[in-house]
C-alpha cells in the first residue's frame, strides 16, 4: 500500500485568539456596557446584561456547531460533525463522484457530492446515533430532489422518507430503530441518486470544491489495501 498522507480540512476555521475575534468581542462588550449603562433603572439593566450574555453564548454556540471538518488518512474517510461523525473505510467505496439530476437528457450538477458503498454494515456500526435524525432531516431536499426524477415514488414520500422497517444488512444483522431508518433512507437514495452518502458542497469550505475532494478521495481509494466485502 503507497503510504498517503493525513490531511484534514475544515469549512471554516474559528479562532478564538484570532484578532478578528478578539476586536469583535471588544466591539461587542463595549456596545453592551453602554446599554447597561444608560438603561432606566438597575432592574434593567440586570435585566439588558442577562439577554447579552444569552446572546453571546447563543451566538458562539451556533457557530461551533456549524463546523464541519474531514480527515482523509491511509485508511479511511471521516466527517467530523458538532454531535459526532461518521467514518468509513476506502476498501468499502465503491465510487465517489458529484451528484446531478437528469434535466431534459443533460446532466445538471448538484452541490452535493455522492459515496456508494460496498456494504452498509461498517457505516451502520461507526455512525454516531446522535447525528442520524441531522442527516434525516437536512437531506430531506435531497430525497425529494430524487423523488421529482422519479415519479413512480412521488405519492409515496411521507412513507419514503421516515421509514423505520427494519433492515437486514448484507452480513445477517438486523437493525432497528434510528438505525433502520438511516438504511432505508440510504437504500432509497441509491435508487434515486445512485449514491447512498452525501457530503454537501458547503461543508467543504471556501477555496476547496467538490471536484477537488472528489480526485483527492480517489487518490486514497485507488492507494487502499483491497476488501472483499460483499455489495448491499
Amino acid at each position: 500500500m503507497i503510504n498517503m498522507q493525513t490531511v484534514y480540512f475544515e469549512n471554516f476555521k474559528f479562532d478564538r485568539h484570532s484578532p478578528a475575534i478578539r476586536i469583535s468581542g471588544f466591539v461587542y462588550f463595549t456596545v453592551s456596557i453602554i446599554i447597561i449603562m444608560t438603561a432606566n433603572s438597575f432592574t434593567h439593566a440586570i435585566i439588558y446584561a442577562m439577554l447579552l450574555i444569552a446572546f453571546y453564548f447563543f451566538v458562539y454556540w451556533m457557530i461551533i456547531k456549524s463546523q464541519v471538518a474531514f480527515s482523509l488518512t491511509a485508511t479511511h474517510f471521516q466527517q467530523h460533525l458538532f454531535r459526532g461523525g461518521w467514518i468509513i473505510k476506502w476498501n468499502n467505496i465503491c465510487e465517489i463522484n458529484q451528484c446531478t439530476l437528469d434535466h431534459h437528457g443533460w446532466h445538471q450538477p448538484i452541490p452535493w457530492i455522492g459515496i456508494r458503498l460496498k456494504s452498509y454494515t461498517p457505516y451502520l456500526e461507526s455512525i454516531c446515533p446522535r447525528i442520524i435524525s441531522e442527516i434525516l432531516l437536512n437531506q430531506r431536499g435531497l430525497l425529494f430532489l430524487g423523488i421529482k426524477q422519479h415519479p413512480e415514488y412521488r405519492f409515496n414520500f411521507e412513507d419514503i422518507v421516515l421509514d423505520s422497517r427494519q433492515f437486514i444488512s448484507d452480513t445477517g444483522k438486523c437493525y432497528t430503530g434510528l438505525q433502520a431508518m438511516l438504511a432505508n433512507r440510504m437504500k432509497y437514495q441509491r435508487r434515486l441518486h445512485g449514491y447512498d452518502l452525501f457530503i454537501s458542497v458547503s461543508d467543504l469550505g471556501m477555496g476547496r470544491s467538490g471536484d477537488e475532494l472528489i480526485g483527492l478521495a480517489r487518490r486514497y481509494i485507488a492507494a487502499a489495501e483491497p476488501d472483499n466485502n460483499k455489495k448491499d
